[in-house]
């Protein structure tokens, strides 16, 4: 079975990552090595300690670390994007396709065969600690133009029209969308690091439950 290549956007590195065995090398101890040290103490020199390559080799694929964590999340956002396509693939009700993506958007990562080269639980780690440095900073807007964040406009945009089917009425369906992607990863990290600033229920995973409800009450209000 042919392995599946997800789409990220061309302008975020220098040559395609997927393209090469060290390209693909790269991707995979960066996750690895992001996960463990931050981003803050990440380092191409690192990195090519790490597998056994040369700086220079890294920088004919990014031009920094920066653009390796926009490639990182863009990644990210396109899978989820490819996972919520079977997701609500023929199911006809809005309101259950609505509750599974919210479940995508909330759940806990699992590792996915698909893609061989990328820990996708260490990924989701990086999202939640990592990714906001990757739009908040001096240069978003001019990214932004680039079309750097495609991926998770499209998911929200997607998940965003559900929204719209259920409750043409709505007035912020985006808002409430992103709010939910962004306030799961505070979650997450909160019930791993800070536990005194969200609630752990004993039974049931207490951050898909939250969401789920938000999401329903506030659309249906």
């Amino acid at each position: 079975m042919p392995q599946v290549t997800l789409l990220v956007n061309d302008r975020i590195c220098l040559k395609d990552p997927e393209s090469s065995d060290l390209g693909k090398k790269i991707i995979e101890s960066s996750i690895d090595m992001i996960y463990e040290v931050g981003l803050e103490q990440f380092t191409f020199k690192k990195l090519a300690d790490a597998i056994n390559s040369t700086e220079a080799s890294i920088y004919r694929y990014f031009e920094n670390k920066h653009k390796l964590l926009l490639y990182l999340t863009s990644w990210y956002w396109s899978w989820m994007e490819y996972k919520l396509a079977f997701k609500i693939a023929n199911v006809e009700s809005a309101h259950e396709r609505l509750k599974r993506a919210v479940s995508l958007l909330t759940e806990q990562v699992v590792a996915d065969s698909d893609f061989s080269h990328i820990n996708e639980v260490k990924l989701h780690q990086i999202v939640i600690s990592e990714s906001a440095k990757a739009f908040f900073n001096k240069q978003v807007d001019e990214v932004n133009k680039s079309g750097v964040f495609a991926s998770y406009k499209s998911l929200v945009q997607k998940i965003s029209e559900i929204v719209e089917e259920i409750n043409p009425s709505f007035k912020y369906p985006h808002m409430l969308i992103s709010t939910i992607a962004e306030g799961a990863h505070h979650q997450r990290f909160f019930a791993e690091h800070l536990p005194r600033l969200t609630d752990v229920v004993d039974g049931e995973d207490a951050i898909q439950s939250f969401y789920q409800e938000v999401v329903f009450k506030t659309i249906n209000a």
